[in-house]
């Protein structure tokens, strides 16, 4: 009874601060060119492959022409969202963020560039960020592709003034595709762009420097160079904020989507679009996101978990939001058909809570099949309350996501940070991403800082209360060292909080207050090995006789001796299983993805796990079910002991949901 108390206090808890959902949340979709001509094609391949949420291209703001004359193009949006709503539809509409382009550029006199040259964003040597058709796949030859300045004020007003006018024609969601800084194009990875004279001034006005000359590139020991960083994150975010005002302001019901392709690393901070910033801004996020590895067909063992780590970081960054995957599956280069990574990437999507976006190749419609593509289509539609409804915690270990020190100190950060994650999924642990605005509502009993250098005056308030109530902390490396702005420190105030006096040259275990520091990180430590074996281990289909599994021991039995940690599920399977643990609509859930066996365009079918055996801790009652991802649910056999409610599931291919009624 206590046990069931703790749950549904939980529930409402969570609830009262996430937003309710909407049909964002139910998205399965793929791309199509929209014209007036194709509206009754559109519907008809959305019916048959049972699409919900339709993407539409008809970019009006980031073509030229449409761009000085939207009305022909508004008036098909309008025709198109007219047909979504009468087949129970939504649909939601691509328009360019900060790039133009002016098609058959060669053989005009008027395009943006001649026409608008200071909008256009500049590198420090005053270089323009103008491009040709060999510069990207989706520019024509003679086309003119330019990336604008965030601050250029007369396009801005434009831009927005278009924003307003499609929310006006009833669309259910604009789509905003990548607002960059131009770093993303060959020969301009490492500008830190843009050195235009309005973003200059802009920088100028705010922080009171020179951008061209007060400090170096890429010179992250630089103050400076950090508040560049910090203002072009903030201009980015602050640009997708003004386009979701406007839309808001012309249609309430008309939602805001960014598509970003920057992960939780080094490429959010290049680019200045930081999904961690962005989620608080807009409704939905799609991110273009592959993960290590490439594409589903060229996965490995390793980059499958990487993706999954990334994906529920991304969860825990939208606090209830809905986020997308415009992810690939397969393209003509691969040797393995087409079929199993479709099916594999689609199902680590669902196990995240992600939503699926079917692509052929590398571009945004069609699909690599389309038979699979409605089988899975469509037995996501006929579950996907069991994957979309809101997850909540039971009993978490945390781990803790700075978006600041990923910011100044990311390759240190990001590896200390995955590689906790990885520890905790290997070893089937409850986990809980927490994030500075999550920070105050998160209420396990273990809080993981894995090398989180910077922290400001807030964080280090709340860690303060955290430990003095009885919880406990892990911190590793220099966490604590610097503050909010990635300055260095003199007195780390988490060392003097715990009394670490000396934290080069020993491990310092539990004090008086509940805590572990650890001079090396479990976590980095730990990457490097599973780097080394884990993908020999899973494609052997044990870990037995591997380093690995030594080492994740060793950490977890090390939570349950120094803080008697123990799970509300407790689960016996190999660490080839990515697993969730989740209450969903009031019942416990644990969801499951398999990604034992396979190989790097050579094997696209996992080695089923046998034999999996959970057990759900002081549970005397209930009916245990097991939902295989694309099959049917069954009941499975379940025992009731005085200390819990168990089950064998027999076998695993590719994965599944188990939950308890």
């Amino acid at each position: 009874m206590k046990n069931i108390l703790f749950i549904s206090v939980l529930i409402i808890f969570v609830s009262s601060i996430y937003s309710q959902q909407n049909w964002t949340h139910f998205v399965r979709t793929s791309g199509h060119e929209l014209k007036k001509t194709n509206i009754d094609k559109i519907i008809k391949d959305a019916k048959e492959s049972f699409l919900f949420g339709i993407e539409v291209d008809n970019d009006i703001p980031g073509r030229y022409e449409s761009f000085i004359n939207p009305e022909d193009k508004l008036e098909t949006i309008r025709l198109m969202s007219d047909e979504a709503h009468r087949s129970n539809n939504y649909s939601f509409v691509y328009i360019a963020g900060l790039e133009c382009i002016t098609a058959n550029a060669n053989k005009l006199n008027n395009t943006f560039f001649r026409e608008h040259s200071d909008w256009v964003q500049k590198d420090i040597n005053n270089r323009p960020a103008i491009f040709g058709g060999r510069d990207a796949f989706w520019i024509e030859e003679g086309d003119e592709d330019v990336w604008i300045s965030p601050y250029a004020k007369k396009w801005r007003k434009v831009y927005m003034k278009i924003v307003r006018q499609i929310a006006k024609t009833n669309i259910d969601g604009i789509y905003v595709d990548v607002p960059y800084w131009m770093t993303h194009f060959n020969g301009w990875e490492n500008t830190w762009a843009s050195f235009d004279d309005y973003t200059v001034q802009a920088f100028k006005e705010k922080t009171g420097l020179d951008a061209r000359n007060d400090f170096s590139l890429g010179d992250f020991s630089n103050p400076n160079f950090r508040k560049w960083v910090d203002f072009r994150i903030e201009t980015i975010t602050k640009f997708m904020e003004e386009i979701d005002k406007n839309i808001k302001e012309e249609n309430p019901n008309c939602v805001s989507i960014a598509e970003i392709y920057p992960g939780i690393g080094e490429e959010a901070v290049r680019v200045g679009a930081d999904v961690y910033e962005l989620y608080n801004v807009v409704d939905v996020i799609t991110h273009e996101f592959d993960g290590s590895g490439g594409n589903a067909a060229s996965k490995n063992p390793i980059d499958w978990f990487d993706r999954m780590i990334e994906m529920y970081t991304f969860r825990a960054f939208a606090e209830g939001k809905a986020s997308w995957m415009l992810s690939y599956s397969w393209n003509e280069k691969n040797k393995i058909a087409p079929q199993e990574p479709m099916k594999n990437l689609m199902l680590s999507n669902i196990i995240a809570g992600t939503n699926c976006w079917d692509a052929k190749g590398y571009v945004m419609s069609s699909s690599n099949d389309f038979e699979t593509r409605k089988i899975i289509y469509k037995w996501i539609a006929n579950n996907e309350n069991i994957f979309y409804k809101q997850r909540n915690s039971i009993k978490p270990v945390g781990v803790y996501f700075s978006p600041k020190t990923r910011n100044f100190f990311t390759n240190e950060f990001i590896s200390s940070y995955k590689g906790m994650m990885h520890l905790l999924l290997q070893a089937h642990i409850e986990f809980q991403i927490v994030t500075p605005r999550t920070l105050d509502k998160f209420k396990g009993g273990i809080l993981i800082l894995p090398d989180v250098k910077c922290l400001s005056e807030k964080e280090i308030v709340f860690l303060k209360s955290y430990v003095k109530e009885g919880k406990s902390l892990i911190i590793t490396g220099e966490t604590g060292s610097c503050d909010i702005s990635g300055s260095k420190i003199d007195k780390n105030p988490i060392f003097e909080l715990l009394g670490i006096y000396n934290p080069n040259v020993e491990k310092i275990s539990v004090g008086k207050l509940n805590y572990m520091y650890f001079p090396q990180c479990p976590g980095k430590l730990y990457m490097n090995l599973c780097n080394k074996e884990f993908n020999e281990a899973a494609w052997k289909g044990s870990d037995d006789n591997y380093s690995i599994r030594k080492f994740r021991e060793n950490f977890i039995n090390e939570l349950s001796e120094k803080f008697g940690y123990e799970s509300y599920v407790i689960i016996k399977a190999s660490p080839f299983l990515s697993t969730q643990i989740a209450i969903v609509e009031n019942k416990p859930h644990i969801f499951i993805a398999n990604f034992k066996g396979l190989k790097s365009d050579e094997i696209g079918r996992q080695i089923p796990e046998k034999n999996v055996y959970i057990k759900f801790i002081n549970m005397n009652k209930g009916n245990i079910y097991y939902l295989p991802y694309l099959g049917e649910k069954i009941e499975l056999k379940k025992q009731i002991k005085n200390d819990g409610l168990s089950c064998v599931i027999p076998l695993i291919e590719k994965g599944g949901v188990v939950w308890v009624e």
